[in-house]
Parts: C-alpha cells; sequence; structure tokens
C-alpha cells in the first residue's frame, strides 16, 4: 500500500526536480521503497535555457517538451497537476489550488497532499523591480507560453509591415538585462531576421532591425570572467547589436524606454530579461525563513533553516556555502547548480530511505559558464573536471560544448541508449526541416 510507504512530494518539474523525481522513481519507486509524486502546474517540461531559441522562432518548443505523465510511467513516480498555494508543517500537507478551465469553470477542487519529506524546486520568474510600465509593455522569457508570445508578436511585426507597404519599415527590439539569456536572445533574434527576409518576409530587411541591449552593470555577462563578457561585446558589435551599459531603465511605455540618465531608447518590442526572484507564494510560507527575492533559506544539506524534512534546490533557493578559504558563496542560480543539487539530494533521501543516514552536504563545483550566439558562434569557459585548470573556448568547440549540456540533460532523464537516438533523429530533422518556425 503506498500509504505506508515514505511519501517524497517534490514540487516543480523543472530540469533539477524532473531529474530528482526521475532518480528517485527509478531508484526507490520501482522497488516499491517509497513513494514519489512530482506536483507541477503545467503538464509538460521544457528545458528552460532553450527559451531564447523559442522566442526568437529557432526552436518549436512542442518537438522538445517532454510530457509529464509520460515519463511518470517510465520511471515509477506519480505526476500530480496542480501549483502548491499552502504548506501546513505541523501535519505535513501542502495545498493544491483548484484547477480551472479557460472559462474560470473549476475542473479539479483544492485539494490537500501528504508528504514525509517534502522537495520545493519550483524555479523562478523575472524581477521587474516594480519598474513602472515593465508589466503592461515588456515581454517575459519565464517559461514556454511567454517565450511563444514574444515569437508571435515578432512575426505580427513583420506581417503587419508585409502588409503595409511601407517604405523602408524599422522594427526596434529592446532587451532589458545583458545576463546570458538577454545576450543569447539578442544573437538569435539577429539570426531571425535573417532568416524571415529569406523565408519572404522581406518588407524589414535585417539591416533595419535595431537591436539593443540596456545593462545596468558596466559591463554585460556581469556574473562571468571579463575576457569573456569582452569577447561576447565584440562578437554582438559585429552582428550589429547596441549594447549599452551603466544604464538603469526608470520607465517603460508603449513607444520605449526612459532610462535614469534622462535617454529616450525607441522600441517597438521590449524584452525584460534582468534579474530573477523565487515566486511570491513563498515568501514567509508557514514561517519559513525567505531572502528578499522570496527564495528559501537552506542549509549545505539543502534543509531548510527551520525544517528538516522540507528541502529546496534551484534557483528558489538561497544556499551558502564556504570556499577553500573559508569564505561564504552563495550558491549561483543556474541550471548546473540545479542539476548538481539534484544528483546529491537524491542520494541523500535515499540513504535516509533505505538505512535512515543522516542528510550528505552539498558541494558545488562550477565546470564553467558558455555563452551561444546563435548560428553565428559561442564563447565560455570550462573548468574544474573537464580541462584540469580553466580555459576559454570560443567557435566550434564551444558550440559543441554548449549542445552537450542540453544532451546531459536528456541523459539524465532518459538514458544514455534513448538520448542516442534522439540525438540521432534530431539530427535528420535539422537535414529535413525549415530553420525557423513561421507560425
Amino acid at each position: 500500500m503506498t500509504d505506508q510507504l515514505h511519501k517524497i512530494v517534490i514540487v516543480g518539474g523543472g530540469a533539477g526536480g524532473l531529474g530528482l523525481a526521475t532518480k528517485l522513481g527509478k531508484k526507490l519507486g520501482k522497488k516499491k521503497k517509497a513513494h514519489i509524486t512530482l506536483v507541477d502546474a503545467r503538464k509538460t517540461h521544457f528545458w528552460k535555457p532553450l527559451l531564447h531559441e523559442v522566442a526568437a522562432g529557432s526552436l518549436n518548443a512542442f518537438e522538445d517538451e517532454l510530457s509529464y505523465l509520460a515519463q511518470a510511467k517510465w520511471n515509477h513516480f506519480q505526476f500530480l497537476p496542480g501549483r502548491m498555494s499552502d504548506l501546513d508543517r505541523d501535519n505535513k500537507t501542502i495545498t493544491l489550488a483548484p484547477i480551472t478551465d479557460d472559462a474560470g469553470e473549476e475542473v479539479v477542487p483544492e485539494r490537500n497532499l501528504e508528504y514525509d519529506d517534502l522537495v520545493i524546486c519550483v524555479g523562478s520568474t523575472a524581477n521587474d523591480f516594480n519598474t513602472p510600465g515593465a508589466v503592461d509593455h515588456c515581454l517575459f522569457l519565464d517559461n514556454r507560453e511567454q517565450a511563444e508570445r514574444v515569437h508571435t508578436t515578432l512575426l505580427n511585426h513583420y506581417l503587419h509591415a508585409q502588409a503595409s507597404h511601407e517604405a523602408s519599415p524599422e522594427l526596434n527590439i529592446a532587451i532589458i538585462g545583458a545576463g546570458a539569456t538577454g545576450v543569447e536572445l539578442a544573437a538569435e533574434l539577429h539570426h531571425a531576421a535573417i532568416e524571415l527576409a529569406r523565408y519572404g518576409l522581406d518588407a524589414i530587411q535585417p539591416n533595419k532591425v535595431k537591436i539593443t541591449i540596456i545593462e545596468g552593470s558596466d559591463r554585460i555577462l556581469p556574473a562571468l570572467p571579463i575576457r569573456i563578457s569582452s569577447s561576447v561585446h565584440k562578437q554582438l558589435q559585429k552582428l550589429g547589436v547596441v549594447i549599452q551599459t551603466n544604464q538603469l531603465v526608470s520607465e517603460i511605455t508603449k513607444k520605449g524606454l526612459n532610462t535614469k540618465s534622462g535617454d529616450f531608447i525607441d522600441s517597438d518590442l521590449s524584452i525584460w530579461a534582468a534579474g530573477i526572484k523565487a515566486p511570491a507564494f513563498l515568501k514567509d510560507i508557514a514561517g519559513l525563513e525567505t531572502n528578499r527575492i522570496n527564495q528559501l533559506l537552506v542549509r549545505p544539506t539543502l534543509q531548510t533553516t527551520l525544517d528538516d524534512h522540507i528541502y529546496a534546490l534551484g534557483d528558489c533557493a538561497s544556499c551558502t556555502l564556504k570556499d577553500n578559504n573559508g569564505e561564504p558563496i552563495t550558491i549561483p542560480p543556474r541550471a548546473q547548480a540545479a542539476h548538481q543539487q539534484a544528483e546529491m539530494l537524491a542520494k541523500s533521501l535515499m540513504g535516509h530511505v533505505l538505512d535512515n543516514q543522516q542528510p550528505l552536504t552539498f558541494t558545488y563545483k562550477d565546470y564553467g559558464s558558455l555563452i551561444s550566439l546563435s548560428r553565428f558562434s559561442a564563447v565560455g569557459n570550462l573548468m574544474g573536471a573537464i580541462t584540469g585548470g580553466e580555459m576559454m573556448v570560443e567557435g566550434m568547440m564551444a558550440k559543441m560544448f554548449y549542445i552537450s549540456l542540453y544532451r546531459m540533460h536528456q541523459v539524465a532523464l532518459f538514458g544514455r541508449f534513448r538520448t542516442g537516438t534522439l540525438i540521432l533523429k534530431d539530427f535528420i530533422g535539422k537535414t529535413t526541416r525549415p530553420h525557423l518556425k513561421l507560425h
């Protein structure tokens, strides 16, 4: 009986949560050693680092998404659709909000779900810092639906220009934030401008698409080494992307952006890619400690500071460790961090369930960072076990390593054999299907 088994509930089916559920399902669920449940508000999983490709139309999200129900069946865990809305630590239950249809009619009522151990990995959303006009006049890239909206809006601008017969129309695109998402999106949109013209939407010529990146720091990619930032900066400039650093946006309007320095930047399409925060419902939930961006504070074991039976990982967790010099370091909100945390927590929970072992302690290994500049190039640094030190990579080698990150994610979900078949299928598909999504 499942009610007699140890109950592990995982809330959030991102890279970390789905990987954790898959591993625990294989190791505990299959052997009836524990009952594993994954909860997510969506029905399918999509790897978030690829959203900028969906936004530009370079990738069809429906070809790369994964059904939670199918993954649960294949890997011996249960999937429950729903959105966590509350937490009762005393009774060890979470509340799932009602599910409604498009007309607002209730399909599934509010439910309570019991747990013995709870893992919260609900990711992050864009942090617009309450900038006036951001909600009304900006598009975001938090999920597949938002990325599809960016792509649809982009196409609508092209269709309007095609039908209006205006002489030499222009398209101004503003991207707020020059982290990895903003930089990769700029390159992908530049590639999309070239491809759209090739496919016949040529009223707006590529040289009439002005892409501007606005960054508050003194350089793009401020979290990465300067030499990577400088290399990417030069390559973006070669593509014609305008880069404005040391600029803070004070207001966003329908026609563009006002900056705190008094400048106005024309924009027909404004996309917010600056900063993150954890979902608002986590703020001080059930008395747990959170920081100013709603992240749950966790110990090196990934247990929350006030409850041994509640864990958090990924972007929604704030985990501070000490480096080799004893200085505190906060784990960055990156996919590789979430993947490593899920790997460690899987071993920790298996040891707890099977042998009543104490929780393991997380150790973060930075394997470097890679930035993709669409079809044009890639830049990054590889560190640690990969190179035996630190090495900057560019061009084709960097592109190969960048692609391998997604393949590693697929291996965690499907295993090596099935991932190999997916790689072959993808290769064949790329030789037969269009290079740009036009709908």
